[in-house]
C-alpha cells in the first residue's frame, strides 16, 4: 500500500487496533500489520509521531509499564478517543461507499 493511500486514516487505523486493548508503540505497529495481512508494514517514524499527536489530542493516553526489564509507553484509548473511532468508522464508510461507486 503507498503512503499516500493512508492520508486521512491513520489516526483512525491505530484507534482502532489500541481501541482493543491498551498497547505499546512497537505492538501497535505488528497489530496494523498483522491486521492488514502485512500491506500496512509501517515505520515507525510514521506510527510514533501519530501515537504523540493522538495522545496530545486528548484521543489516547498514555503510562509507563515494564516489560522483560524494559520500559515501555503503553497507550489506551480515551473516551474521546472512542468517540473519534466511531466518527472515524463513519467517515470511512461514506468515503469507501463514495469510491467504490465511482470506480465499479
Amino acid at each position: 500500500m503507498r503512503p499516500e493511500e493512508l492520508k486521512g486514516h491513520l489516526d483512525g487505523l491505530i484507534l482502532a487496533v489500541v481501541a482493543l486493548e491498551p498497547l505499546h508503540g512497537y505492538a501497535v505497529i505488528e497489530q496494523l500489520k498483522t491486521r492488514s495481512g502485512g500491506a500496512l508494514a509501517l515505520p515507525e517514524g510514521t506510527v510514533y509521531p501519530a501515537l504523540h499527536r493522538l495522545e496530545a489530542d486528548g484521543l489516547l493516553q498514555s503510562a509507563w509499564s515494564t516489560a522483560s526489564g524494559r520500559r515501555r509507553r503503553v497507550y489506551s484509548i480515551t473516551k474521546r478517543g472512542e468517540r473519534e473511532l466511531g466518527a472515524s468508522r463513519k467517515r470511512w464508510r461514506v468515503f469507501a461507499g463514495t469510491i467504490d461507486a465511482v470506480l465499479a
